[in-house]
């Protein structure tokens, strides 16, 4: 089997074009067949896995031994860590990954698993990062004497009170309510 090569193209919005990315990657060096070259639009925002035609590459067109090759490391993910995890899936399933704006832009080389292994690093460090932003803010609503969690849903409390004082069983007031029976149940012995 011969491997192949295919080129990956994002762009957010419907005014940009992926033509750019395309002649770049071929300026490179890479003589990738139309047919294989995957372009969508969709936000920077949106994990690598949620995008539908990338989904649609790596899990129907993409096999070990062929290459992908994309202009730039945010194509792969959303952030640091969603890039590095879509690194390592793909490596993992024999694909060599190419990002032309790297140093090294082979991440399938002992150079390129170096760069892998920092990306996970500064993967590591985003992923602490975020808890601690997190913790913070829940610490400043708190101090703030803002109430966290779900709402007190007195309404529903109410109505199945008066299902349960009418002698309605459990199921009984779901049904009659059109809510969940665990709802009812959370609501019975208030």
């Amino acid at each position: 089997m011969t491997a192949r090569r295919y080129a990956y193209c994002r762009v957010s919005t419907t005014e940009q074009t992926v033509e750019n990315q395309i002649l770049a990657i071929r300026a490179a060096g890479f003589e990738i067949e139309d047919h294989r070259v995957i372009s969508e639009t969709v936000s920077g925002s949106t994990k690598s896995m949620k995008r539908e035609q990338f989904k649609m590459m790596v899990e129907h067109k993409l096999e070990r031994g062929d290459t992908l090759v994309v202009l730039k490391l945010d194509r792969l993910g959303r952030d640091s860590i969603d890039c590095q995890q879509t690194i390592e899936l793909l490596i993992n399933r024999g694909i060599k990954v190419v990002c032309l704006d790297l140093p090294i832009p082979d991440l399938s080389s002992a150079e390129g698993k170096l760069m892998l292994q920092m990306f996970s690093a500064f993967a590591e460090f985003e992923r602490n990062r975020i808890r601690e932003r997190t913790k913070l803010g829940l610490l400043r609503t708190r101090a703030e004497g803002k109430k966290l969690g779900r709402p007190a849903a007195i309404a529903t409390t109410e109505r199945v009170q008066v299902c349960k004082s009418q002698g309605f069983s459990q199921s009984k007031t779901a049904q009659a309510l059109g809510i969940g029976i665990a709802t009812v149940k959370r609501h019975w012995n208030k």
